[in-house]
């Protein structure tokens, strides 16, 4: 079995320093629900990846930087690459990374953007959790996190419609819990 955990970054600010989109930084409620997240993951040990995959939008590389801290002692320090291919990628491109993940890892983390995580993760899901499927059906928000499981040994061998939804969580959805 894999298991892949999508996160879309945490809430921004508008603006950037230099005025470019991958410069924005996270505003103060992002950072509160990376933390969030990142303490529900460390509550949640069958769900810390083996490996995860970042944007190098600043935006993105915070977002992990901070859920990351919750558990770091659980996670190897070389296992989390950076890759300015996340960046706006398309579900058949973010299916194509997820690809060549190669055969170590069991669960892959994903920290990107919409719309295409969002995309992903509806192509990907073909049953699971129908309360989680409803409320992912119109948004991934930032600091949500789909975790979606495939019956297959490789990453290569990963569908379209092949996952099933184990769980989906939110900064507000925690909230309401």
């Amino acid at each position: 079995m894999r298991r892949l955990l999508l996160l879309r970054h945490a809430k921004t600010e508008r603006d950037s320093p230099s005025g470019s989109d991958r410069d924005r930084p996270l505003a103060a409620r992002g950072r509160n629900d990376a933390a969030e997240i990142g303490a529900w993951l460390f509550t949640e040990r069958s769900l810390l990846p083996d490996l995860a995959l970042i944007s190098t939008a600043v935006r993105a590389r915070e977002t992990w930087d901070i859920v990351r801290q919750k558990f770091s002692d659980q996670m190897a320090p070389g296992l989390v690459e950076h890759l300015p291919e996340l960046y706006g990628a398309e579900p058949a491109q973010l299916l194509t990374i997820i690809r060549s993940a190669g055969p170590d890892p069991e669960r892959l983390m994903i920290v990107g953007h919409n719309p295409g995580m969002h995309d992903l993760a509806l192509r990907l899901i073909g049953g699971g959790d129908a309360a989680g499927r409803a409320a992912l059906a119109d948004n991934l928000p930032t600091s949500g996190l789909a975790v979606i499981d495939f019956a297959v040994d490789r990453w290569d061998s990963i569908t379209f419609g092949g996952g099933q939804l184990v769980r989906y969580v939110s900064p507000k959805l925690l909230k309401e819990a």
